[in-house]
Formats: structure tokens, C-alpha cells, sequence
């Protein structure tokens, strides 16, 4: 069964797109202009764009045209940026510093509720069903484009033990206000989960048809109790995630 030809056009502009022949941000050719390079229809055309689309590689704005998207990956160090002993000149929250290290510009818009805790909330962080956490949720953006929806659960007890109930992010970071106050931790529980956006993730991310999210949730543990669950929900295009563990002194003698 020969290939239908929307798919051979798709292949074709996708593989140039791979070979940075169309380069992100560059526009692609019209409808009428692809039709007439490959002497096929407008609608054979459309469907071709579509699969693209759904590919998450390329967006369309009414009026403007068809884009490649920027698909450019930032990095998330997953092992340290929220570590409460981090590096003496990660004096600023874990994110900004993770984010300017790699030449890029951050910014966030920040929010503070008081919720009941769902059931997996709950368990997670040992309180009962329905009692009041304090949630801090953070919208980051890299470079002005969103990039992470980050939502921390405190139990009230520890909460107002840190000085969390405001309405405004802490320079050093509510690990370190925790830490001042007794509260180390000492350990984390990571659970990944990919999985299709709900439509508040995609207009919040702006995710393009057919780009999955990655849930990344850390319960983290002092030696005596759980007192922060923290999920990240990352845009699936534009983010990798990396882990460090053991002995890597190997790792960095080769970066310097």
C-alpha cells in the first residue's frame, strides 16, 4: 500500500525542518504555494500541516502563517536545584539560578492559597483528608515563554512555622526558610508521569495540538515526617529532566 501523500509532504518538510533548513521561528511556505510545489490540493496540503501540528512542530496563528516552532530544551537538575544545601552562590530561589546558569532569562508570576487536601494530598503528606495546606504556586517562564506550572503543598503547622504563609516568594527559597526553623529535609519520593494536558495546562504552557506534559511529583521527608509535596507540571517540547547520583567525580573533572 503506497504511502497517502499528506504523510509524504509532512515527511518531507519535517525532515527539512530536522536538517535546520527551516530553521525555528522561520515561516513556512502558504497553502497555496505548498499545493503548487507538490501539485496537490489545498486540502492535502491542510492535512499535512495538521500532522505536523499535532507533532508539536510546527504552530499556526490566524492571519500570520504557519511557524516552525522553538523547540530550544532547558535543562532541570532535578538532584540539586532544591537541595537546602546547594552551592553558597545559589543565593536566590533554586529555579533562577538553574535558569540564568544555562544563559537563559527567568521570570514567574507567583500565587498563595489555602486549600483542603485531596485525598492523594493527604496521603502523601500524612494529614487528614480536607485539612488546610498552604499551596504556593509558581508560574515560570524562560525567555518570556511559559515553561512550568509548579504547585508546593505545606501542612499549616509547618507552613506558619517558616514564615510561608505570605503573599509573595521568598528570596532564598522556602527550603532554606524550612531548614531555618528546624525543618531539613532529608530525603525525596519522585514520581514521573506523562500524560495528555488538561485544557487549563494547555492555555497556561501554550502547548501546540498534540504535546503531552511531563507530572513530576517530589514528596519530600525531614527524619521525623513529609512536609512538602511539590508537582511540576513541564511543557513535554521544551524540557529535559536529569538526575545525578552517586560518586560523580569522573563527571565533573571532564566539564572543567
Amino acid at each position: 500500500m503506497s504511502t497517502p501523500l499528506y504523510r509524504r509532504i509532512a515527511a518531507e518538510l519535517r525532515h527539512a525542518i530536522g536538517r535546520g533548513e527551516l530553521a525555528p521561528g522561520s515561516q513556512l511556505p502558504t497553502e497555496q504555494e505548498l499545493g503548487d510545489r507538490y501539485k496537490v490540493s489545498r486540502n492535502t496540503v491542510r492535512l499535512a500541516l495538521g500532522l505536523l501540528a499535532n507533532e508539536g512542530i510546527i504552530t499556526s496563528t490566524p492571519g500570520r502563517g504557519t511557524f516552525v516552532r522553538d523547540r530550544i530544551m532547558l535543562t532541570y537538575h532535578a538532584s540539586r536545584a532544591e537541595a537546602a544545601d546547594r552551592p553558597d552562590d545559589w543565593h536566590t530561589d533554586a529555579y533562577f539560578t538553574e535558569v540564568r546558569q544555562q544563559g537563559r532569562q527567568p521570570s514567574q508570576r507567583f500565587d498563595m492559597r489555602i486549600d483542603p487536601a485531596s485525598l492523594a494530598v493527604a496521603q502523601r503528606l500524612r494529614v487528614e483528608e480536607g485539612a488546610a495546606v498552604v499551596v504556593r504556586r509558581m508560574i515560570r517562564y524562560v525567555d518570556g515563554e511559559p515553561w512550568s506550572i509548579q504547585d508546593s503543598s505545606y501542612p499549616m503547622d509547618i507552613a506558619q512555622q517558616a514564615g510561608l504563609l505570605v503573599p509573595h516568594d521568598l528570596p532564598g527559597g522556602t527550603v532554606r526558610a524550612m531548614a531555618e526553623h528546624g525543618h531539613v529535609e532529608v530525603g525525596y519520593r519522585d514520581e514521573l508521569t506523562t500524560r495528555m494536558p488538561t485544557p487549563e495546562e494547555v492555555r497556561t504552557l501554550d502547548l501546540a495540538a498534540g504535546v503531552p506534559v511531563l507530572a513530576y511529583v517530589r514528596t519530600c521527608y525531614t527524619k521525623e515526617r513529609p512536609v512538602r509535596l511539590t508537582e511540576t507540571i513541564f511543557a513535554g517540547d521544551r524540557n529535559r529532566l536529569v538526575y545525578e547520583l552517586g560518586d560523580l567525580d569522573a563527571l565533573y573533572e571532564r566539564d572543567e
